[in-house]
């Protein structure tokens, strides 16, 4: 079953100039993305920097308003939604943001932090707050003395277990990891894995994972989306992504992977030319300008999303919506 379900999501930020502040375009961040995430899995969305990854997670729990499409939690429509409505809903709905420090603010306790949500919903006060955010702090790996410490006092990984206990607090059941440990040191990074990995056991937590490290999102995902430039180009159980990737960028990203066998050499394909300007992306299939078998009909028509089974692919050359075969 679909916890989560978007439909032809976009959101464009409008480009003003001049002393009257014209509208002179739009930077197409997320391009009419549709995907499904379903009860207690981990869906990872991988792909360059500047594709749209954060914008589309933050589109999710609406901290960004999108331009037009359709959101669906637990089946109901969240876009049109007033405040105090989705104030409600966000109760299931939390985010572990990337910077681990940036995120929490040094002028609150981690008490105060994490039991903030506790406090505005109304769900708990005095003893019982400052018991449930103790419990939490066990929860995450943190000791109960560092209950009154400031973030300023914590090392990167410890301040990321407490932006997990954040997003626990009020019993999420959605929660999106935006870059949730790009900024750690690689043993960090695992022991953060392993405790969202058990969390996630623990209470039946659906994850939106958002990173550009395709080996991690191997690690904790059950299936994995590939975007660029605003759309999914390929979403597939993780297994099969990494195994038998379509997609040309799907393949180029797994190339450029780094292989943990120093006898094994990776072959790899490097793409030719910049990432296009979201501003004006190219016609047709938004990746032929870097495609090594681009024709001239992935210039003109832009592919959709074509499915075998749970398999889908956004091409006009591999998948099962090719339609020519490559030169």
């Amino acid at each position: 079953m679909a916890l989560l379900e978007i439909d032809s999501l976009v959101k464009h930020f409008p480009i003003s100039a001049g002393f009257f502040g014209r509208k002179t375009g739009d930077v197409k961040a997320v391009d009419g993305v549709s995907l499904s995430v379903e009860d207690g899995e981990t869906l990872g969305l991988v792909g360059e920097s500047g594709c749209g990854k954060s914008t589309l997670g933050r589109c999710l729990l609406r901290l960004i308003e999108p331009t037009s499409g359709d959101i669906r939690f637990e089946g109901e429509e969240i876009t049109g939604m007033d405040f105090d409505r989705m104030r409600e809903m966000r109760r299931k709905m939390q985010i572990i943001f990337q910077d681990p420090y940036a995120s929490l603010n040094p002028r609150m306790r981690v008490g105060e932090i994490i039991g903030e949500g506790l406090q505005i919903h109304g769900i708990a006060d005095g003893a019982e707050l400052k018991d449930r955010v103790m419990a939490l702090l066990a929860k995450v790996g943190l000791r109960e003395e560092q209950y009154g410490r400031y973030p300023h006092e914590f090392s990167g990984g410890q301040r990321q277990r407490i932006g997990v206990a954040r997003a626990l607090a009020l019993n999420a059941k959605f929660i999106v990891a935006d870059e949730a440990v790009s900024a750690l040191d690689v043993s960090i990074q695992a022991q953060i894995l392993n405790l969202l990995q058990d969390l996630q056991e623990e209470f039946d937590l659906t994850y939106f994972f958002i990173s550009h490290d395709l080996r991690v999102v191997e690690h904790v995902s059950d299936r994995v989306a590939v975007m660029y430039l605003g759309k999914i180009v390929e979403i597939a159980p993780a297994d099969r992504i990494y195994s038998d990737g379509q997609h040309p960028y799907t393949r180029a990203l797994l190339s450029a992977a780094p292989v943990p066998d120093p006898t094994r050499k990776a072959k790899r394909i490097v793409l030719q030319g910049d990432v296009p300007s979201p501003i004006n992306p190219p016609s047709g299939c938004s990746f032929h300008p870097r495609c090594p078998f681009a024709q001239k009909i992935c210039s003109e028509v832009e592919p959709q999303l074509e499915f075998d089974g749970d398999h889908g692919v956004a091409c006009h050359i591999f998948g099962p919506g090719a339609t020519v075969k490559p030169n």
